[in-house]
């Protein structure tokens, strides 16, 4: 079985949050958003390590050249781990969220959900 690249993974994340009625929703939003901008990090971080190699060297005094794992793996190892937990916490908003406006909600609650200051959605 071929996994979703990440892109394909962010699509369906969002696609079940809106049949789940979470595309209101404060903190998956902004969740979300973060998520999707780990994406276009990791995205120039492998675009770096391509170009660049995975090793780089540094030249010292006398022309002595050391070679040093390149920094853009430390930092796209990094985000990557930084991303994962991002999906995970999107994954527990959406399992935790029902959907339903309950009778006697906290108005607070009904803000972050994306209803408005009456608890209309």
């Amino acid at each position: 079985m071929q996994s979703k690249n990440l892109k394909e993974q962010a699509k369906e994340i969002k696609r079940l949050a809106e049949e789940s009625g979470l595309q209101s929703n404060y903190f998956f939003i902004t969740t979300f958003e973060r998520y999707e901008y780990q994406l276009q990090i990791l995205d120039d971080l492998k675009k770096a390590i391509n170009d660049e190699g995975m090793l780089v060297s540094k030249e010292y005094v006398k022309g002595r050249k050391n070679l040093y794992t390149n920094p853009a793996v430390s930092d796209f190892n990094r985000t990557t781990d930084s991303a994962n937990k991002t999906v995970a916490t999107l994954l527990r908003i959406l399992k935790s969220f029902d959907g339903e406006v309950h009778e006697e909600t906290d108005p607070l609650l009904d803000i972050i959900n994306g209803g408005d200051m009456d608890g209309k959605q």
